[in-house]
C-alpha cells in the first residue's frame, strides 16, 4: 500500500468545498413537482411534463413494466404509466433521477467500480427508510424520509471526486462492520469518514439539518442530537439491504437477520415490544423480496 497522504483538517475541508454542487432538480422536474402538489392536477398533464425527459420517461416504463407491478401486458403509454405507479412513485423517480445521473458524472476516472450498486442500493435505502419510519407513525409532509435514504452514501462520491487516491485504496477494503469500516476511513483522510464528509457536503449546500444530520450519524444514531430516529431508520435500512445481498461499494460483513433486533438502532425506533418487532420484520422482509426488481428497473 502507497504512503498515507497526512491531510490537514483545512485542506479536507477546502477540498470538499470545491466538490461541484449537488444536483438540483432540473426545471422539467421542478414544474412536474409543481403539477403533483396542485389540487388541479390530471394525469395527461403530469405525462406531457414526463415526456420532456427522455431519462424520466424510460425510468418510468421501466419501472411499471416490472414484475413488482404484475402487469400481463406491456404499458408503452406515460398515461397508463402514471395511473399505475400513482403520485409518490412519480415523485420518488423524479427526485432519484436527476441525482444520481448528475453524480454519476463526477466519477467517471472510476471505471472499474460499480457504482449502478451504490445507487441501487441508496434507492433501496431511500424506499426502506420511509417504510420503517412510517411503521413508527413517522410521517413526513415532503420527501425527507425518501430523501435522507437517496443521499445517505452521498460522501463516497464526494470522496471519490476529491481524494481519488485514497478512495482508491477503500475500494478493495473489507471491514468486518460499518463501523470498521469508517474508522479506516479516518486513518487514510485525517479523522474524516464518508459520513462526516456527506454531512458537511450536504450542509454547505443548504440541506435541511435533519437530512445533514441523519447522514452524519447514519452509521451511529445514537449520537445524534436531535434526529436520532431519522438516523436510525436509515442505519437500519442499510443493514437489511446488505444482510440481502443489496450491498454498494463498501465491503463489509453482513449481519444475519437474526442479530436485526438487537441491533441499538431498532431500538431506538421500536424499542423491545415482541408483537410489534415480530410485524415490522414481516413487513420489511415482505418489501426486501420484491427489492432486487425494483432496483433493477429504476437504476
Amino acid at each position: 500500500m502507497s504512503a498515507v497522504t497526512q491531510w490537514t483538517n483545512g485542506q479536507i475541508i477546502a477540498k470538499i468545498s470545491n466538490c461541484p454542487r449537488l444536483a438540483s432538480l432540473s426545471s422539467i422536474n421542478e414544474a412536474l413537482n409543481e403539477l403533483m402538489h396542485a389540487e388541479d392536477s390530471v394525469t395527461s398533464q403530469i405525462s406531457e411534463v414526463i415526456r420532456r425527459d427522455p431519462s424520466l420517461t424510460s425510468r418510468l416504463l421501466k419501472l411499471v413494466n416490472s414484475v413488482f407491478y404484475g402487469l400481463n401486458r406491456k404499458v408503452n403509454n406515460i398515461e397508463e404509466a402514471v395511473f399505475y405507479l400513482g403520485l409518490r412513485q412519480i415523485r420518488e423517480l423524479t427526485l432519484a433521477t436527476p441525482v444520481i445521473e448528475e453524480l454519476n458524472k463526477l466519477n467517471q476516472k472510476f471505471s472499474g467500480v460499480s457504482w449502478d450498486s451504490l445507487w441501487q442500493h441508496s434507492i433501496g435505502t431511500a424506499i426502506l427508510t420511509r417504510e420503517i419510519l412510517s411503521l413508527t407513525n413517522t410521517i413526513y409532509e415532503d420527501d425527507t424520509d425518501y430523501i435522507v435514504g437517496l443521499v445517505h452514501n452521498v460522501g463516497k462520491i464526494v470522496m471519490a471526486y476529491v481524494f481519488p487516491h485514497e478512495f482508491e485504496q477503500l475500494i478493495d477494503h473489507h471491514a468486518e462492520s460499518a463501523i470498521a469500516f469508517c474508522k479506516h476511513e479516518r486513518e487514510l483522510l485525517g479523522g474524516w469518514d464518508h459520513a462526516m464528509i456527506g454531512a458537511f457536503y450536504l450542509q454547505k449546500h443548504n440541506l435541511a439539518d435533519e437530512i445533514v444530520e441523519a447522514v452524519r450519524y447514519h452509521n451511529t444514531p445514537s449520537r445524534a442530537p436531535n434526529f436520532a430516529k431519522t438516523a436510525a431508520a436509515v442505519h437500519i435500512s442499510d443493514t437489511l439491504l446488505r444482510s440481502t445481498g443489496i450491498s454498494d461499494i463498501e465491503k463489509t460483513t453482513p449481519v444475519p437477520e437474526e442479530r436485526w433486533t438487537r441491533l441499538a438502532s431498532w431500538k431506538i425506533l421500536f424499542g423491545t415490544d415482541n408483537t410489534e418487532t415480530k410485524l415490522s420484520i414481516a413487513s420489511l422482509k415482505h418489501t426486501l423480496s420484491r427489492m432486487p426488481q425494483i432496483l433493477q428497473e429504476m437504476v
